[in-house]
């Protein structure tokens, strides 16, 4: 393996600082980003990276075992429910859904400080 094949679902406040890490990294490939509002900042960041985004998350999904690991940072019950059923419907025995804790983990690890998470009212149906 010559870098780590990662989709991010989610690109507001938690999103967008996580995505400017994995984008400094000659070990990271991103290969898309998804975000119900287009306007967030981590799909402009996407975009001048050229960076694949998208609206409907299940289009990242739909890589396959291409994605690595899938990060989901949109703290909806529903996306990681429907990530799960799409990985057993598709039997999908690599790719790793990681939880928005997780990353808020590995972001305070990163800080040195407590990273808490931000959301806007937006819902993914």
């Amino acid at each position: 393996m010559s870098a780590f094949r990662i989709a991010m679902i989610g690109a507001g406040e938690t999103g967008t600082p996580l995505l400017k890490q994995m984008l400094s990294c000659d070990f990271v490939e991103v290969l898309g980003v998804a975000d119900l509002d287009l306007n967030q900042p981590g799909i402009a960041l996407a975009k001048e990276h050229g960076v694949f985004v998208t609206q409907d998350f299940m289009e990242l999904a739909a890589l396959g075992e291409d994605v690595d690991i899938l990060i989901d940072v949109t703290g909806a019950s529903m996306v990681r429910e429907s990530l799960r059923y799409h990985m057993i419907e598709t039997q999908n025995n690599h790719t790793l859904i990681m939880h928005e804790r997780i990353a808020l983990f590995l972001m305070s690890l990163s800080c040195g400080k407590l990273v808490s998470p931000k959301h806007d009212d937006l819902e993914y149906i």
